[in-house]
């Protein structure tokens, strides 16, 4: 089992759930977050004063899958939220030690589905 945390343009969001839909994936979490990474902001002009914004906004997928599914997650990830620009986001893979599902109790596998 493995987690996986995908950081993308919020513009990018209904491409990579296409992407992840077509691949049979359905189960996520998604927030709205801000962070700065290797383009590390903008500057801009608010009332006549010049203002450095570094953090900017960002979407945070979390999906839990089994092992059959990581590749094909991080293939729909990359193909809906690729532009080519800098700035297109980061995919993180960790390990998932265990996973219970509340309503019934399963564990593992099944818990995930």
């Amino acid at each position: 089992m493995k987690l996986i945390i995908a950081l993308i343009q919020p513009e990018k969001l209904p491409s990579v759930k296409k992407a992840l839909f077509a691949q049979e994936v359905h189960k996520m979490t998604v927030s709205n977050v801000i962070g700065c990474g290797q383009q590390r902001g903008f500057t801009e002009t608010y009332r006549g004063v010049m203002q450095e914004v570094n953090l900017l906004k960002k979407v945070r997928l979390e999906i839990a899958v089994n092992e059959d599914f990581v590749q094909p997650t991080i293939d729909a990830i990359i193909k809906g939220a690729r532009s080519g620009k800098i700035g297109d986001g980061k995919i993180f893979v960790l390990p998932l030690e265990r996973c219970v599902r509340i309503r019934t109790g399963e564990e593992g596998r099944e818990a995930i589905g």
